[in-house]
């Protein structure tokens, strides 16, 4: 199998009657590669297997994102266009803040396909549906037009069953106990969407060295409440030598807890230690909403907040496609952004460090408000995911400062890790402000741009202000977690209608490195014949 993708610039297909959409929408081609020699025989022998239950989350996230995913792609005749379509799983472009890049195509809805279009959040909220706030259940009409729910499992059935199998035929030939346990619950979880045991499951998993994450995961497709959750699968393969150097922060989570910058209600909450896993991966197969658009380097799963504090979290780092982004993109963006006498600050182990500790800072602060408004995610609703991004990218950095301080951290200078993770925000609101993520880059960028953490120098780069770096990030680290643990959403929603949005003056210097021919994310060239297995 060969996930092929044709890489092209925007600006390359003046022979489709298109509308004009975004020519930094560039991608770096990205063979997904490791050494197989890190597995046994057999389970090479389940790749075949574990490859063709991933790809059905391709198709499952086509319809959850747009619809009929043939149709759409008969109906375009520019090749170029059509990959591009591919690589965003629908006519809108990604990493342009969804905007539509054909002819006759609508604003994406907010709600994606989980909902009818043409449905209102008047109507909806007023219907009180019994499965109103499923994570697993499609909204439709029926033949009168009257809204309802479906569940997953009914409403994909047929592709389920085909990925249920799959998952079973790798199982039959698994020799890691733990490994077949899981392969066994979560195949049963896809036609149940009962996904509580397969999440325990895998979260107890501890020595195997082949690992796939598949099934309806983040929320952040459905933009219109935060409910729903998208198909997406990931085929990793464990590198035991980094995952080892990850281990000792695992028992710092509750030092690092009781030192949050803020006052002692808002980190009541204790992480769980026992079960809290770092390890660092090389991932060989992305499929469905981690795929679309900008690619995810780092996983921190389970989601289910119960799940989290009985039995932990794993934070997942994808060092192959890490190291992609950093050598492509990265370094590229801090040769024109970062000041000269600065660009010595640019590692890869701190970009891997800012990643890795964004995952943990996710099991870090307050699930619940301290003040009856029931979990963090529930008060926030839609704007829930924005700001836990904002928190785990400015709280990680707040915890290496403190770790770095301690001297528990001991590679490079803390100024590497500031510099890196400034750079880190010109390479990641390239994606566009529309999403989660995009949200929260700019209220950071534009926070530290309040608070003089950086200069913008003449010549058009950028400098950290090393102390006022510090006090920025201890203040915004206060404030967000204030904001989750009181559930205000209305302040969240001011703070992100001003500050969570490309202003002019970077968008200039954003199109700098556009002119410059710098990449914007990668694509996957992907399957068993790229690993050799075919």
């Amino acid at each position: 199998m060969l996930i092929s993708i044709l890489i092209f610039s925007c600006q390359d297909n003046p022979d489709e009657d298109h509308s004009s959409y975004n020519s930094i929408s560039t991608y770096m081609p990205v063979k997904l590669t490791t050494d197989l020699d890190a597995l046994s025989q057999v389970e090479k022998n389940m790749l075949p297997h574990l490859f063709e239950a991933a790809d059905i989350m391709n198709d499952l996230f086509w319809v959850q994102a747009y619809g009929d995913k043939e149709s759409l792609l008969a109906s375009i005749s520019n090749p170029k266009l059509r990959a591009f379509a591919e690589i965003n799983y629908g006519p809108w472009d990604r990493l342009n803040d969804n905007a539509p890049f054909l002819d006759n195509v609508e604003l994406k809805p907010l709600g994606s396909n989980f909902y009818p279009s043409d449905m209102t959040k008047e109507e909806f909220e007023e219907l009180g549906l019994l499965d109103e706030k499923g994570l697993y259940s499609m909204v439709r009409r029926d033949e009168v037009g009257k809204l309802y729910t479906i569940p997953y499992h009914e409403f994909f059935r047929e592709k389920l069953e085909e990925a249920s199998g799959h998952l079973l035929e790798a199982a039959e030939i698994c020799e890691d106990v733990e490994l077949k346990k899981y392969l066994k619950l979560k195949s049963k979880a896809l036609l149940t969407d009962n996904y509580t045991e397969s999440d325990i499951a895998w979260i107890n998993m501890r020595n195997n060295t082949l690992d796939i994450i598949i099934g309806p995961t983040e929320h952040y497709e459905d933009a219109l409440y935060n409910y729903r959750t998208a198909y997406e699968a990931y085929i990793l393969v464990k590198d035991k030598a980094w995952s080892k150097k990850l281990e000792k922060y695992v028992d710092l989570l509750p030092q690092l807890q009781a030192e949050l910058p803020v006052s002692e209600e808002y980190k009541q909450e204790t992480p769980n230690t026992d079960a809290a896993q770092l390890n660092a991966y090389d991932v060989i197969f992305y499929a469905g909403d981690c795929n679309s658009g900008s690619k995810t380097i780092a996983v921190n799963l389970p989601n289910d907040e119960e799940i989290q504090i009985k039995y932990g979290t794993r934070r997942s780092q994808l060092k192959n496609a890490m190291k992609a982004k950093f050598d492509h993109i990265l370094l590229p963006i801090s040769d024109i952004l970062i000041e000269k006498d600065q660009r010595k600050h640019i590692t890869f182990n701190a970009f891997f460090s800012n990643t890795m500790f964004h995952e943990v800072a996710h099991g870090l602060g307050i699930k619940e408000t301290i003040n009856g408004r029931g979990s963090v995610r529930e008060a926030l609703g839609e704007t829930f995911s924005a700001l836990e991004e904002g928190k785990a990218d400015i709280l990680g950095l707040h915890m290496i400062t403190q770790l770095k301080e301690k001297g528990l951290i001991e590679e490079g200078e803390l100024m590497d890790y500031y510099v890196t993770f400034l750079a880190g925000i010109f390479r990641s609101v390239r994606f566009g402000a529309s999403s989660a993520h995009g949200k929260a880059n700019m209220l950071r960028f534009n926070y530290f741009k309040d608070h003089n953490a950086f200069t913008r120098n003449n010549d058009g780069t950028y400098a950290v202000n090393f102390e006022e770096m510090k006090k920025a990030i201890i203040e915004l680290s206060s404030l967000i977690i204030k904001l989750q643990g009181d559930g205000d959403k209305a302040r969240v929603q001011v703070m992100m209608t001003n500050n969570g949005v490309i202003k002019e003056a970077l968008q200039k210097d954003l199109d700098r490195l556009s002119d410059a021919s710098i990449p914007v994310d990668i694509v996957f060239e992907q399957g068993l014949d790229v690993l050799g297995m075919n």
